[in-house]
C-alpha cells in the first residue's frame, strides 16, 4: 500500500489547548447508503446518532477537531445533500441536512448497480474537495497535505462493499484520498453471509480484487451494531487527534541489562531505556462546552461545586443535593472515566444543627462508610436541581463516592455518554518476548520501592518558579494616586487667570524630577501645598508694679489675642 494515503493510529494529547494538537485533522466525507430495504431498519437510528454527534461537534471550543464535512446519499442515484461546509458554529445548516436525510423513504427496490453508485459518489466527493481547496483556505490545510477521509455507512455486507470499491477505484487517481472506511451496520437476521446483489464479484475475480490492494488506497472495514450509542461511538472517532506522524511520549526507564551486564563500558554512560508511546483522550473535557454550569466542570473547591444562589448577597447558597441511584463494585469501575479534582466528604459540624441531630447524622455517616468499605462498593450519585435551577438547562452531572479507611468519602466526577470518546484497547493473551521481558524487569528492579506513598516527599520547584516570576514582575502600589480624567476636572471661571492655579503643580513636578536620583520614593501622594499663614505681631505686655492700674489693660490685651487666635 502507498504510505502517503495511510492514516496513522488515532492519538491525542490530554492537553487539549496545546498548539501542536489537532493540526492534521482532515476534512470528512460521509456517504450514507439509503437504499431499500435496509434503510427502513437503520435510517432512524443513524439519523438520531448523526444529529447528536453534529450537535456536540458544532459546540466544541478549543482546537478545530472537524474542519469540514460533506454528506452524500445513495438511493436510486447518488446525491450530494451537503457540500463542504465548516462544522463549528454551523449547527442549523447541518441539522437541516439531517432532516432531509431522515425524509428519504426506505421502501421500494433499486435495480441500479450498487458498485457503480459507490464509485461515482467517492469520485464526486474527491472532485468537490479539489474545487473547494482551490478557492477556499480550510483550517489546518498546510498540515493535512490536502487529503480527505471518506466514510461509507451501509447495511449491506461490508466485505462485498470493500470488494466493489477496490474493483471500481483501481484505475483512478486517489492522491487526495487519505483513507476510505466502510462502516457496516449489522441488522437483525442479516450478516456477512448474505448475498451482495447482482453486481457481486464472482469467485474467479477474487484474485483481481486482492491485487487492487496494491493500487495506493487503503480501505478499512468496521462493524457496528444498529443502535444509537454504537453509531455515535463510531462517529466520535473523528474527534480524536489524527496526528500519528510522530510519537507523542517518551517513557524513560533506568538502564537495564545490555548484553547480559548492567555495568557500562569504560568511558561510556549507560543510556536509559526509552519506551515510545502515543497519548489519546478518553473523554471530552466539559470545559470545552458552553453554558454547562451543572455538568460538574470544576471541582477545584467547594465554591465550584455548590449551587450559586440568586437571592440576597448576605444569604449563603443552598446545599447541593445528590441522589444515590446505584451501587457499583469497586473492581468494575475504570479510572479512565473519572475526571476533575476530588473532594473529601465528611459529616457536617454545622453549629446551627441541634446536638442530638448532629450526633445522629454522624452515626449514619459512619455506618455508610463502614458498609461501603466492607462490601467493597462505590456509590453512583446524580445532582438534583434546586429551586430556580430546575428552570435552566436541565443538564445533570454524575459523581462517584468512594469510601476510605478514615471517616470520609471521596467525591469524583464521572463521565457520561455524551462526553465519552471511543477507545479500543487491545488485550494480549500472550507473554512478551523473553529478551524484552528481561530488559524491563531489570529496569524496574533498580527503582526504589515504597509501601506507602507520601506526596509530601515530592517537590515540583513551584515555590522557586513563583518567586522568580514575582520578583521579575513590576511592583504594584495599591496607594498610587489615580489620574483624574480631563472631562472631570473643574474648569476655571471665565475671565480669571489660570497661572496661579498651575504654579503649585509645576513646583510639585519640579520637586519630583529633582528627587529622581533619590533611593527612596514616596508611594503616597503629597498633600497640596497651602499658603503660609500671615505673620501676626504678638502684643507687648507691659509689667507695672501696680496690679490695680494694669488689670484692665491686661484683660483687654488677652481678649484681643484670643479673638485673633
Amino acid at each position: 500500500m502507498d504510505a502517503r494515503n495511510r492514516s496513522g493510529p488515532p492519538s491525542s494529547s490530554f492537553q487539549v489547548c496545546r498548539p501542536s494538537s489537532f493540526s492534521r485533522q482532515p476534512p470528512r466525507v460521509l456517504i450514507v447508503d439509503a437504499s431499500p430495504p435496509w434503510w427502513s431498519e437503520t435510517g432512524t437510528t443513524l439519523c438520531e446518532a448523526l444529529d447528536n454527534f453534529l450537535t456536540l461537534a458544532c459546540s466544541l471550543d478549543g482546537p478545530c477537531r472537524l474542519p469540514l464535512l460533506s454528506l452524500y446519499t445513495l438511493s436510486r442515484q447518488h446525491e450530494c445533500l451537503l457540500p463542504f461546509v465548516q462544522v463549528r458554529g454551523n449547527l442549523a445548516r447541518l441539522r437541516s441536512c439531517v432532516e432531509e436525510l431522515r425524509s428519504i423513504h426506505g421502501e421500494g427496490c433499486v435495480r441500479a448497480p450498487r458498485g457503480e453508485l459507490l464509485k461515482q459518489a467517492v469520485l464526486d466527493s474527491l472532485q468537490q474537495f479539489k474545487q473547494y481547496t482551490r478557492h477556499t483556505t480550510i483550517p489546518n490545510q498546510a498540515n493535512n497535505n490536502g487529503s480527505v477521509e471518506v466514510t461509507v455507512v451501509t447495511s449491506q455486507p461490508g466485505r462485498g462493499v470493500v470488494r466493489q470499491l477496490e474493483a471500481g477505484l483501481k484505475d483512478t487517481d486517489l492522491v487526495s484520498l487519505r483513507r476510505l472506511l466502510v462502516v457496516h451496520v449489522s441488522t437483525a437476521g442479516r450478516g456477512e453471509t448474505d448475498c451482495w446483489g447482482q453486481d457481486t464479484p464472482s469467485p474467479e475475480t477474487a484474485e483481481e480484487t486482492e491485487a487492487s490492494l496494491m493500487l495506493g488506497t487503503e480501505i478499512d472495514l468496521q462493524h457496528v451494531e444498529n443502535s444509537v450509542v454504537a453509531m455515535e461511538t463510531a462517529l466520535k472517532a473523528w474527534l480524536h487527534d489524527q496526528g500519528g506522524n510522530k510519537e507523542q511520549l517518551h517513557l524513560l526507564l533506568p538502564p537495564g541489562l545490555q548484553g547480559g551486564t548492567t555495568t557500562p563500558s569504560h568511558g561510556q554512560r549507560a543510556s536509559s531505556v526509552c519506551v515510545k508511546c502515543d497519548m489519546q483522550e478518553r473523554l471530552i473535557s466539559p470545559a470545552l462546552l458552553p453554558l454547562t454550569p451543572d455538568l460538574g466542570v470544576k471541582t477545584e473547591s467547594t465554591k465550584d461545586f455548590l449551587v450559586s444562589g440568586k437571592g440576597l448577597a448576605n444569604q449563603s447558597p443552598p446545599p447541593q443535593r445528590l441522589r444515590v441511584i446505584k451501587t457499583l463494585r469497586a473492581d468494575g469501575v475504570c479510572e479512565s472515566v473519572l475526571y476533575g479534582l476530588p473532594l473529601i466528604i465528611r459529616p457536617t459540624t454545622c453549629w446551627q444543627m441541634d446536638w442530638d441531630e448532629m450526633e445522629r447524622n454522624h452515626h449514619l455517616f459512619h455506618a455508610l462508610c463502614h458498609t461501603l468499605r466492607v462490601r467493597d462498593w462505590f456509590l453512583l450519585v446524580r445532582s438534583e436541581p434546586i429551586g430556580s435551577s430546575s428552570i435552566g438547562s436541565g443538564v445533570c452531572c454524575h459523581y462517584l463516592l468512594q469510601p476510605s479507611a478514615s471517616l470520609s468519602l471521596l467525591l469524583k466526577p464521572v463521565a457520561n455518554r455524551e462526553l465519552l470518546l471511543p477507545c479500543q484497547l487491545p488485550v494480549s493473551n500472550q507473554d512478551p518476548p523473553p529478551d524484552a521481558l528481561t530488559t524491563i524487569q531489570s529496569c524496574v528492579g533498580q527503582l526504589e520501592e515504597e509501601s506507602l506513598f507520601n506526596p509530601l516527599s515530592l517537590r515540583s520547584n513551584l515555590y522557586q518558579h513563583l518567586r522568580s516570576r514575582g520578583l521579575l514582575s513590576p511592583p504594584s502600589y495599591p496607594y498610587r494616586p489615580q489620574q483624574t480624567p480631563r472631562s472631570d476636572r473643574p474648569r476655571p471661571a471665565v475671565g480669571l487667570s489660570t497661572t496661579p492655579a498651575r504654579q503649585p503643580r509645576q513646583q510639585q513636578q519640579g520637586r519630583q524630577f529633582q528627587g529622581g536620583n533619590s533611593r527612596v520614593k514616596a508611594t503616597v501622594a503629597p498633600l497640596p501645598s497651602a499658603p503660609p499663614p500671615s505673620k501676626m505681631s504678638r502684643p507687648t505686655l507691659t509689667m507695672t508694679p501696680d496690679p490695680r492700674a494694669t488689670a484692665t489693660p491686661l484683660c483687654s490685651h488677652d481678649d484681643d489675642l484670643l479673638m485673633m487666635l
